[in-house]
């Protein structure tokens, strides 16, 4: 299970009660934090969401509308005498900055805080139920998007099928490896006959900020979801691309050519009250597709 509840959905600037780009990624077992904007912890306390368990935070790039609520958030847990580590993945810079806002004002946090440093694109987290990986966008500064896949789930048991051979309940976790089951008189059960397969572990894509460029499309090919910007309504290509920023119909023409499932819209410019306009415009080109809406949940199906 994966499910994206957004924190934040408009671009550099809070306007008409919208926030810097947060959003928080969330499995059965962890929470991951993506980008982390001003007024990320007020969203958070809004939204009910327990800071105490996100353990990895995901900077996308060093523009503030994506980070600047990092050090208030670090200073929190040590508030809060936060034991467990932090992992916070980003571009290089961003150690020496945080590192320099704590040194200032003489603070030691009560709880390791790990700084990984992305120079290139690949995996960033690999655990026994999750793996993140990242990869480049093309913006006005070095900018990374991230994938989250869910690893291969464990084959389901038909508690009929195994009941009926007798099947003991401490053998079930070797069923769900994919073991067949041997009974005592040398007659071998096939896995197939006690199990199902699962079904494949869903994908969640966070394309960050970027212009209008088709190289993604290969990197986050088949996504279950994929979150991309969509700064700007069409008219304004142009000003879209002079600024490394994409529009609504160019963010549904590479979840189209992605081959995704479903695409989420954000990072809205502060200049556009109403989001109407970017739902009516990119469902005309890739039809299952929503807003950001701060607060809510959209659970990866």
């Amino acid at each position: 299970m994966i499910a994206v509840t957004i924190l934040g959905n408009n671009s550099a600037v809070p306007a008409h009660g919208r926030h810097p780009t947060s959003q928080v990624v969330q499995t059965q077992d962890q929470f991951f934090l993506v980008d982390c904007g001003e007024g990320t912890q007020m969203q958070m306390n809004l939204y009910k969401v327990r800071k105490s368990r996100i353990n990895h935070i995901f900077i996308s790039h060093l523009h503030g509308d994506h980070y600047f609520g990092l050090i208030g958030l670090i200073n929190t847990y040590g508030l809060n005498k936060r034991t467990h580590e932090l992992h916070v993945y980003a571009p290089p810079g961003l150690k020496e900055i945080i590192e320099l806002q704590l040194n200032t004002v003489n603070a030691h946090m009560p709880f390791p805080l790990h700084f990984h440093e992305i120079s290139e694109e690949g995996i960033l987290l690999d655990d026994p139920k999750m793996e993140v990986s990242c990869f480049k966008v093309n913006h006005r500064i070095t900018c990374y998007g991230f994938i989250f896949r869910e690893k291969k789930n464990k084959r389901k048991i038909d508690l009929e099928k195994t009941e009926k051979n007798h099947i003991p309940k401490t053998f079930f976790e070797n069923l769900q490896n994919g073991e067949d089951y041997i009974k005592k008189d040398g007659m071998l059960i096939s896995n197939d006959q006690l199990t199902s397969p699962a079904p494949p572990g869903k994908s969640y894509a966070f394309c960050a900020d970027t212009t209008y460029f088709e190289e993604i499309c290969e990197k986050i090919k088949n996504v279950d979801m994929v979150y991309h910007e969509t700064t700007y309504l069409h008219d304004l290509a142009e000003k879209a691309r002079d600024r490394f920023h994409a529009t609504s119909v160019q963010a549904a023409m590479i979840a189209k050519k992605a081959n995704a499932k479903k695409l989420l819209m954000g990072h809205f410019s502060s200049m556009y009250e109403s989001l109407d306009g970017f739902l009516k415009e990119a469902s005309g080109v890739f039809p299952n597709c929503e807003i950001a809406q701060e607060g809510a949940c959209y659970v990866v199906e």
